[in-house]
């Protein structure tokens, strides 16, 4: 609501600047272009919602990967005197 009545201003003040003579008060509509920005605006707010519930998706997936590479690494009997490995140190 906010939004459509800025662009209603927006498009007042444009015009009366343009043309005042051949502008009446209260006879301008919205134009087309707003009603474009409006639409971008709509289209956005769902991109935005879906972006929002896939990376909660994801955070929910990669949380359930961790736990389960952790329960498998603490189930990992270690003989004593076995070096320990790190998988992250870039060694191959």
């Amino acid at each position: 609501l906010l939004l459509k009545s800025s662009c209603y201003l927006t498009v007042s003040v444009f015009l009366a600047a343009a043309d005042p003579v051949h502008v009446l008060p209260g006879s301008l509509g919205r134009g087309s272009w707003c009603d474009e920005h409006d639409t971008i605006h709509e289209r956005l707010d769902i991109i935005e919602e879906k972006v929002i519930k896939t990376v909660e998706h994801l955070e929910s997936e990669v949380k359930s990967l961790l736990n389960i590479i952790n329960e498998t690494t603490s189930n990992i009997p270690i003989i004593p005197g076995t070096p320990l490995t790190d998988i992250f140190d870039g060694q191959y």
